[in-house]
């Protein structure tokens, strides 16, 4: 093997644990974060919908 080669291999390799972990931590925030704005999103539809039925019988009242 090429000694540049076997020295890259040497420096790299042994940093691929924490790489490979660094990646899992970010995608496991984005994941929790996704969930997090998906489920505000739907309380905020929720919500407009609600605002829609008390405006609506309101409304037909007047």
């Amino acid at each position: 093997m090429d000694a540049i080669l076997s020295e890259v291999y040497s420096t790299v390799l042994p940093a691929a644990p924490f790489v490979i972990g660094a990646y899992v931590g970010v995608l496991l925030v984005f994941a929790v974060f996704a969930a997090m704005m998906w489920g505000k999103q739907k309380k905020t539809a929720a919500d407009i919908e609600a605002l829609r039925e008390a405006l609506d019988r309101r409304e037909h009242e007047s």
